[in-house]
This record gives C-alpha cells, sequence and structure tokens, in this order.
C-alpha cells in the first residue's frame, strides 16, 4: 500500500458523535463510501482507495480517552 495522502485538498472538515456507541467520525469533506484501516488503539483511517487521500477519521472510546487524559 502506498502512503495516504492526507488533507493535501483545502476542505471542510466535519464530524459526528454517537454518544451511545461513544464514537467520533470526522470526515474531510462530504461524508462517502471509503476503505478502513485499523490502525490500532481504537482508531480507524478511513481513505479513497482510488485517489489514496484520507477522507476520515473513527475514533472509538472518545468519552473513555477523555476521562483518562483528565486524570
Amino acid at each position: 500500500m502506498e502512503a495516504l495522502k492526507i488533507l493535501e485538498r483545502n476542505e471542510n472538515l466535519s464530524w459526528d458523535y454517537d454518544g451511545e456507541a461513544d464514537v467520533l467520525y470526522i470526515s474531510v469533506g462530504e461524508p462517502g463510501n471509503a476503505l478502513g484501516v485499523d490502525v490500532g488503539d481504537g482508531v480507524v483511517i478511513r481513505y479513497n482507495e482510488d485517489t489514496g487521500e484520507m477522507v476520515g477519521l473513527t475514533i472509538i472510546g472518545v468519552r473513555q480517552r477523555s476521562i483518562s487524559a483528565l486524570k
């Protein structure tokens, strides 16, 4: 797999938080279909397979991470 292009385009970031599942979804531009790569520790990078550009990030356990960081 080639290196991903990370935020080379100047697009808006959007996000959605699922409080019940404690998951934060961050999208570059409009959310769409993408492949996900689990990079460990509850983080998934989503990318467009055709362009190799990162199009999103999913972070699992955001609430727990916040609590741990404040201790």
